[in-house]
């Protein structure tokens, strides 16, 4: 009887263990897609592993970045760097060879990231991502070199560049005085964002889509009589299809603002179904150094409401599209062709 009972345990041991593996195969394989891996459970999408970062030591790590330097290069799989409420005094770096990373705090005036480097544009940003399928939540970054404000000379003082490409950001604070968001490179989606800045503060190259966000203009940092801009889009050539469309967001603060000035001569930015608040100058836009490019600057507003949305004093050169255009450049194809939001969106 023993005997026999024993060869029936090792039997069910056996099928456990046979269906454990062919459960990892089955994870292993349901969700690698261009040699991205992840745990799918019902319609979540879940990493494979998790990282806790806790300034007070009850984690893995102390710092963000010590965690991200503990991912392998050229990592494949999904990774999840879950950071605990609190400031944290470190300039965050994801190198290019590192895709695949969640990071996500815990909340938006919880979990903060401050640094104060202001020597020049590109070696101050306190957070940097340059990786491609980059996830990021719930966590804010602030160049603290300006913001709060204090007597420290304006200068460009970046919270966060961003060069890769399908990164997601939700619910994601970025706080400064001049430059702040740094949208470079890459098909960008932002979502329930703050941006604060006063200068300039969401500039780039970006193809980024930026939903339901909140614009915050900080004019009384400024020097009396000093004019603010939202945005300084980097668009070079005709051909390229990056652009900056602002669909269903909020522009309030204070001071007075343009809705931007064209970086590069191609710049390209649209503000739809956007409440603005009067703070907005009523030219709207500014040339900058690209007056005789005027005729290849594409900036347009559609459907937009408040004080500050009326357009019957804006620059002769804005552009007016038609509705289809609209339609198009403030669709989720706009950036994304290939369903990876959607996948962000699971984790």
């Amino acid at each position: 009887m023993t005997s026999s009972l024993k060869v029936l345990n090792s039997l069910k041991m056996l099928r456990f263990l046979v269906g454990w593996w062919i459960c990892v195969f089955v994870l292993l394989n349901s969700g690698a897609a261009n040699g991205q891996y992840y745990r799918t459970v019902g319609d979540k999408i879940l990493p494979y592993n998790k990282i806790i970062v806790d300034s007070l030591g009850h984690g893995n790590f102390f710092t963000i970045q010590s965690a991200i330097d503990s991912i392998p290069s050229n990592n494949k799989y999904w990774i999840l760097i879950n950071v605990k409420a609190g400031i944290y005094r470190e300039k965050v770096t994801i190198p290019i060879d590192k895709p695949y990373i969640i990071l996500k705090g815990s909340g938006k005036m919880k979990t903060w990231v401050e640094w104060d480097d202001h020597n020049t544009t590109a070696q101050s940003p306190t957070f940097q991502s340059n990786a491609d399928n980059i996830v990021v939540k719930s966590i804010s970054f602030r160049n603290t070199y300006n913001n709060p404000i204090n007597t420290n000379p304006r200068v460009p003082a970046v919270a966060a560049m961003i060069s890769g490409d399908k990164s997601y950001f939700y619910r994601v604070g970025f706080f400064g005085l001049q430059d702040t968001l740094w949208d470079n490179y890459g098909k960008h989606y932002y979502k329930l964002c703050t941006i604060q800045r006063a200068v300039d503060f969401i500039f780039g190259a970006g193809q980024s889509l930026f939903e339901r966000c909140g614009i915050n203009v900080i004019g009384r940092a400024l020097e009396e009589g000093f004019i603010g801009y939202i945005t300084a889009q980097g668009r070079e050539n005709p051909k390229d299809s990056n652009g900056f469309v602002f669909k269903n967001c909020n522009v309030f603060g204070d001071g007075s603002t343009f809705l931007g000035r064209p970086w590069r001569p191609y710049a390209s930015v649209l503000f739809y179904n956007t409440s603005m608040a009067n703070i907005i100058q009523p030219a709207g836009w500014d040339p900058w150094d690209s007056s005789q490019y005027e005729n290849n600057i594409m900036f347009a507003e559609y459907d937009n409401f408040g004080p500050g949305s009326d357009t019957s004093n804006r620059v002769n050169w804005i552009t007016k599209l038609d509705l289809e255009t609209v339609n198009t450049m403030t669709n989720i194809t706009f950036i994304d062709s290939e369903g990876w939001v959607q996948k962000s969106q699971r984790f």
